[in-house]
């Protein structure tokens, strides 16, 4: 019998807590403080611990929290516009807006094909004098690390800036540069993606910085509020990126869940892996020793647009994240020639299948026999 089985439903990931939400946000009206609050600064806290670092930031969302990691390492004086930056050719555009923004360059590296990650083993060979960072991106919830990154970090004297949008709660096989096996604490520093779709999503934009380094956090934290170390005295040409009162609130609130409901995508996950046997489709890599927290589960298809129709014939919904790489997007043209057939390929075939909290044993079953049956 035919099933309908949205991609995600966000009504329905918040109504389990939404009795703890309310109070959450009645609690924020009520107090009359809504920016810079000790609500911020409770989940800041809450926020470091779970990540395993001595700092949080929070921010105004996952982009800004890369472009204020950058922005603050050239106020140090640690970068430097017109500095390269690695980065994975196959992301989603934000990774590479933060570069650019900063009058940085972006140095676009193949994905592995299996991980769909940032190729570390391709790394080496794209550092010049002129490299000063990598920004690994974990992507849909997969750890993005190993032996070799550290190596390299350590080797070339190059920060490693993780891009953990995707990732919060993921744990990789080997520990960081400060001993944490934790996303988000494996590198220098890392920024946070809270967007409603996430793992863990806010119920707007938020995002939030995580990091070791102190001098780092509190160039953030002054950058994010205008520039500023202290009311009405502004130390650097700033931004306004902080976090609201009510964002933090709300997020304190479900990330008390955060670990539960990257069990119950594990559960999900490991049933596709199991049950989806057809020929017709390539599904992901499994990381030995890693925890993934399944952010999306990607499948590769030829003749993608045939498949997601045949999907949507049997009440499936499905995404795909992402269909062209940021070297081809029209603000990133003089790009266009980069030889990325790796990337390109990936954007041609990947699709994302049902993974959230609308998905129980009942609709796995039926998504991994209706794909079964796909020829």
């Amino acid at each position: 019998m035919k099933r309908d089985i949205k991609f995600l439903d966000l009504k329905t990931v918040n109504a389990e807590i939404e009795t703890e939400l309310i109070v959450a946000a009645s609690n924020v009206i009520r107090s009359g403080w809504y920016i810079n609050g000790t609500n911020v600064q409770t989940f800041e806290q809450e926020l470091a611990q779970y990540c395993e670092t001595e700092f949080a930031v929070a921010v105004s969302n996952g982009l800004d929290a890369l472009r204020l990691i950058l922005k603050a390492y050239i106020e140090l004086g640690i970068l430097n516009h017109g500095d390269e930056v690695i980065v994975p050719a196959n992301t989603y555009i934000a990774t590479v807006l933060a570069i650019s923004d900063n009058g940085l360059v972006p140095v676009f590296v193949e994905p592995d094909m299996a991980t769909m990650n940032l190729d570390i083993s391709l790394i080496e060979q794209h550092i010049t004098k002129h490299t000063r960072a990598i920004m690994p991106v974990h992507l849909y919830g997969s750890p993005c690390w190993d032996k070799t990154l550290n190596e390299i970090a350590n080797k070339y004297n190059l920060k490693i800036i993780e891009d953990n949008a995707q990732a919060i709660g993921a744990r990789s096989a080997l520990p960081g540069l400060n001993g944490s096996m934790v996303t988000g604490g494996l590198g220098h520093a890392a920024g946070n993606s809270f967007y409603p779709t996430k793992n863990l999503g806010a119920l707007g934009d938020a995002g939030a910085v995580t990091t070791n380094d102190k001098e780092l956090a509190d160039t953030i934290r002054a950058l994010a509020n205008y520039g500023s170390d202290r009311r009405y005295h502004n130390i650097y040409c700033g931004l306004n990126c902080r976090m609201d009162e009510m964002q933090a609130a709300l997020l304190s609130v479900k990330l008390r869940y955060l670990d539960a409901e990257n069990d119950r995508r594990a559960v999900i996950a490991n049933m596709y892996n199991e049950y989806i046997t057809s020929c017709r489709v390539i599904k992901p890599a499994i990381l030995g020793g890693c925890k993934q927290v399944w952010h999306q589960y990607v499948l590769q298809v030829h003749e993608r647009d045939a498949f997601r129709k045949y999907l949507l014939k049997h009440g499936i919904e499905t995404d795909v994240l992402y269909p062209t790489p940021p070297h081809l997007q029209p603000c990133y043209m003089k790009y266009k020639n980069k030889l990325l057939p790796r990337t390109i390929k990936l954007a041609n075939s990947v699709v994302s299948i049902p993974i959230s909290t609308n998905v129980g044993a009942e609709e796995a079953i039926y998504i991994c026999d209706i794909i079964n049956q796909y020829s």
